[in-house]
């Protein structure tokens, strides 16, 4: 495993409020501070060139987990190995082998051009002139960065600048590589333009890939695995297929007809119904999907039909709440 982390646990202490300003004066005074449980007792591995989505709710622990893998925190209990190291104990060994491309924390100089800082890079990695050069001409064929390598990164679009964000990260041919909201703020366009770039870097280069991501689109182009965290445990840990096709055992179908809707049956909801269209949701625990399209087609003139899993953001928001595929259709 090029990861593995058993039971691991950090707690952070933090002020305690209180009211008005002579409150808090005096809170500070005597020390009062609650404890807060960021991560508990979590445990996950990641086998080589695996490309993991590492999701969950605004709090609920994935950036202090990241800080304890890169070894930027130190952990309350528990133990880490990155690549055979402990990030605590061997921090600057393993910065030579991992990459990390942080929300808006930048490792490019703003004034600069990104070559200028692709150079320094190469230096604090300790590679050679020479070897740096040929690293920032494949990255520069890869992420096509010809046209705007030597411009001012103040002058850059954010999709060049992302560009650059990845292949900086790049530069020493690290073996896993975190991403955090690599696409936050991009159009669809751009967007998809990133994903391609990381997943053929995935399968040329074998690399690992560790993705935090909001954005439903993300997980579900680029991973096949995924885990969710809230308030600091795993919630879930499975397949992206199991995710979306399992966790919530529902179907949406799309129906063109050539008249009204005759549909009457126990486990499918009518989320729309127009004049030559309507819109169902069957929940597979109550009906069977066989049953569902011969009674469709049985009792209706059918023009077209489509059938389709509930959409990636939906299964996503059920599995934050902590909801089961059961509680999800009642």
């Amino acid at each position: 495993m090029i990861l593995d982390i058993k039971g691991l646990n950090k707690s952070f202490k933090s002020p305690v409020k209180a009211e008005g300003l002579s409150g808090r004066v005096k809170s500070l005074i005597k020390g009062e501070y609650r404890e807060i449980r960021a991560v508990r007792d979590l445990s996950l591995s990641v086998p080589r060139g695996e490309m993991l989505a590492f999701i969950g709710p605004n709090g609920a622990g994935k950036s202090t987990t990241i800080k304890l893998i890169t070894g930027i925190l130190y952990p309350d209990e528990g133990s880490i190995s990155v690549l055979g190291m402990d990030p605590h104990r061997q921090r600057k060994a393993l910065s030579l082998k991992i990459g990390t491309v942080f929300g808006q924390k930048s490792q490019l100089w703003y004034h600069l051009p990104a070559s200028d800082s692709f150079s320094l890079l190469g230096s604090i990695y300790n590679m050679s002139a020479g070897e740096t050069e040929r690293r920032v001409a494949e990255l520069k064929e890869i992420f096509e960065l010809g046209d705007f390598l030597d411009q001012p990164v103040r002058k850059l679009s954010l999709g060049q600048r992302i560009r650059c964000e990845i292949a900086a990260s790049l530069i020493h041919s690290p073996e896993i590589l975190f991403l955090d909201e690599p696409s936050i703020g991009l159009d669809v366009v751009v967007k998809a333009r990133i994903r391609d770039l990381i997943k053929r870097l995935n399968e040329e280069s074998g690399i690992t890939v560790f993705l935090t991501s909001h954005d439903a689109g993300d997980i579900e182009k680029l991973c096949r695995r995924v885990i969710v965290i809230n308030e600091g445990t795993t919630v879930w840990d499975g397949s992206m297929k199991e995710m979306k096709y399992s966790l919530l055992n529902r179907r949406i179908i799309d129906v063109k007809l050539e008249e009204e809707l005759n549909l009457d049956l126990p486990g499918v909801s009518i989320l729309k119904n127009r004049p030559y269209s309507a819109k169902l949701e069957a929940d597979l625990n109550r009906a069977d999907m066989k049953e569902v399209m011969e009674t469709l087609i049985r009792n209706n003139t059918i023009q077209d039909i489509n059938v389709s899993p509930i959409p990636m953001e939906e299964v996503i928001a059920h599995i934050y709440e902590g909801r089961t595929a059961g509680e999800a259709a009642e």
